[in-house]
């Protein structure tokens, strides 16, 4: 199953975004595990799992961007900052859409 990681400075904007990504993708579907982390927690799970296969950044934090591809390596992880207005309207099936283009790139 891929997975798919929100970050947002502390974990908690983007748990609303999961629950309607989470809800788009039943929707498709589709079947991903999708969850939020905070920054820290975020760059934590980075080092130990390989089997991430989407890092979305919260606007808000675009700033570590740079951090997590460092991170993140020469490994098969996609990363990307997500867009703006669909986070701030917490359009959980175009964040959903994003990310999947991303896994298929």
């Amino acid at each position: 199953m891929k997975k798919i990681m929100l970050v947002c400075s502390g974990g908690m904007s983007s748990s609303l975004l999961v629950t309607k990504m989470d809800k788009a993708a039943k929707e498709m579907g589709k079947e991903f595990e999708i969850f939020a982390v905070s920054e820290p927690e975020g760059v934590d799970r980075l080092k130990k799992d390989n089997d991430i296969s989407v890092v979305l950044v919260g606007p808000q934090i675009r700033y570590v961007e740079p951090k997590f591809a460092e991170v993140i390596g020469n490994r098969p992880i996609k990363l990307a900052v997500i867009n703006m207005m669909d986070y701030g309207m917490m359009n959980g099936e175009k964040v959903l859409k994003a990310a999947i283009k991303l896994m298929e790139s």
